[in-house]
């Protein structure tokens, strides 16, 4: 298990975690105008008179200072006529329909809101502070995750916990000890508290918020034997799975384990977002360096390659504190980027809680209990919040899963981007506050899951359509063809818009060739009597997306004698 501890601090403002409910119908019109008119400011008489003659009525206060006048129309005119005869006006150099904002949402889960108790906590910092220093809230905003699924690979999931009800989509018992119980019950606590910080059921009203907000798990309980590991990767893959988390690792000290490595293999061909925890300490038991981060985490950014963009087969995930500094854990040319994983530097000694808050198991947890009777707490991390068990924990293991369920939500608004594309993404918009470029203990910067999501949501792979119309037959020795085109995208995207359609002929049965490239909606083209004429239109978007040539023409023309 990847599991570690504590630096210097920065107050979570605490206005980020206060609840605030979206407003109704946000981005709705508002029935009003805004009018900004040239820099030149006219006099009051003259603006009424205006807004008079274009048939509209102040509403509202205005900013002299910007040249904004605010209206709504008069009694029997339309806004869009109203906003046609004032774009006609002199003087004016926009005019807009006016909507309203909303609020950003925070959900209502308390710990996001209640204050964090622990001496050497920063001020005004809620029990729940790595969602506002991840940017969560604004991803949020685009896209809740209803549609991902997060696999886990580690100790099962207490799932009779409130924070994982209706979120456990399949528990798959990879354990091999007889012993063990079933994967929906998690006798270590190391599971049940990675998978929370995924997945935890978001805007119930209690506990915690998972960085998924409404994403689901595949749990695979493993006794961490390589088999089972390897296992779990496929079963989880199999099952769809768009993120697979792996709080674990080995010391660094054997060579790759054939079948682990071809189960990464399995998983990358399939197109899964892999994520692995980073060692929890940067030295080895003698105290030398070691940047080393074992297996999985340096099959997926293997040594060397954490400076280059492009390079690796999915993330290795070192650990930050509150204020955006390494904890600690582990550093070198195999980190890929950092998230959240304890309040200070582990052996910073400054105070706070031991860790992040999530689930706990109700009953005995290994780590979170040692040998100890039920109801012992030997780490003194144990806690409940609205009546339900909750625990401080921290290390890469805490970091990971939030990054895994930050990849899932991007693969969720935009899936039309691969699994590698979703890596690099969450690498380039990664905050960075030590400058710009990779780094040795952050790799790219902190996870920001809100600017990953914003990128996610212009990025356009899909192809744009058209269709091309022609009469069946003509007399003529000059016709026109005409055609539509649009570009698409999966909602919530923004299309980059259709550039340019490519016509294609083909005369009689001979090879089609193209006749013109397009930003038009109709061509003239000319035919010889006697002769059959097919046409289709190949349509291409601004961000260079294709349409695939169809099998049949979309039209045929026989020119007739």
């Amino acid at each position: 298990m990847r599991r570690g501890a504590l630096l210097l601090v920065a107050a979570v403002p605490l206005a980020l975690a206060l609840a605030l409910a979206p407003a109704a119908g946000a981005g709705a019109p508002t029935g009003r105008l805004l009018v900004l008119l040239d820099p030149a400011r006219p006099h009051a008489a003259a603006v009424a008179a205006l807004a008079a003659r274009a048939g509209a009525r102040p509403a509202g206060p205005g900013a002299p200072q910007i040249g904004l006048l605010v209206v709504r129309p008069a009694r029997g005119r339309s806004l869009r006529a109203v906003a046609r005869a004032l774009r006609a006006q002199p003087g004016v150099r926009s005019v807009q329909p006016e909507g309203r904002m909303e609020l950003r949402f925070v959900p209502n889960d308390t710990a996001l809101s209640r204050p964090e108790t622990a001496p050497g906590t920063p001020p005004g910092t809620p029990l729940q502070w790595a969602p506002a220093h991840t940017g969560l809230f604004g991803a949020w905003d685009r896209e809740r995750g209803a549609r991902a699924l997060v696999g886990v690979i580690d100790t099962g999931v207490d799932a009779g916990h409130p924070d994982f009800t209706g979120k456990v989509a399949a528990a798959v018992d990879q354990d091999d000890d007889p012993g063990a119980g079933p994967p929906t019950a998690d006798e270590n606590g190391h599971g049940s508290h990675v998978a929370s910080l995924a997945c935890a059921a978001t805007g119930n009203g209690l506990g915690i918020a998972g960085a998924g907000f409404d994403c689901r798990l595949a749990v695979e309980k493993t006794d961490l034997t390589d088999a089972s590991i390897a296992r779990s990767i496929v079963d989880a893959t199999d099952r769809r799975a768009l993120a697979i988390n792996m709080s674990f690792g080995d010391r660094g000290s054997r060579p790759p384990v054939a079948a682990i490595v071809a189960a990464v293999d399995y998983a990358v061909a399939h197109d899964v977002v892999l994520v692995a925890a980073a060692r929890d300490d940067r030295t080895d038991a003698l105290g030398q360096p070691v940047e080393d981060q074992g297996q999985p985490a340096n099959l997926l950014q293997p040594e060397g390659t954490g400076p280059t963009l492009n390079a690796g087969r999915g993330l290795s995930v070192t650990a930050s504190t509150i204020q955006d500094r390494p904890s600690g854990a582990g550093e070198g040319t195999q980190i890929s980027l950092a998230a959240p994983g304890s309040m200070f530097e582990f052996q910073g000694g400054g105070g706070g809680p031991p860790g992040l808050l999530a689930v706990a198991p109700a009953g005995h947890a290994d780590l979170l209990d040692g040998p100890l009777p039920v109801g012992s707490n030997t780490c003194g991390c144990r806690t409940t919040v609205d009546g339900a068990t909750y625990a401080y924990l921290q290390g890469t293991s805490m970091a990971a899963p939030q990054v895994a369920a930050a990849a899932a939500l991007v693969r969720a608004l935009n899936p039309d981007l691969h699994a590698l594309e979703v890596v690099r993404l969450l690498k380039q918009t990664a905050r960075r506050p030590a400058g710009a470029g990779w780094s040795a203990e952050l790799g790219w910067g902190i996870l920001d899951a809100g600017a990953a999501l914003t990128a996610a949501a212009r990025i356009d792979r899909r192809p744009p359509i058209s269709r091309l119309s022609a009469p069946r037959r003509t007399h003529a020795r000059a016709f026109r063809v005409r055609w539509t085109a649009r570009d698409t995208a999966a909602p919530g995207l923004r299309p980059a818009g259709v550039s340019y359609v490519e016509v294609w002929r083909a005369v009689d049965r001979r090879r089609a060739r193209r006749i013109a490239r397009s930003r038009r909606r109709s061509l003239l083209v000319r035919g010889a009597p006697g002769h059959r004429y097919s046409f289709f239109t190949i349509a291409v978007d601004r961000a260079g997306n294709r349409e695939a040539r169809p099998r049949r023409p979309d039209a045929v023309t026989s020119v007739l004698r």
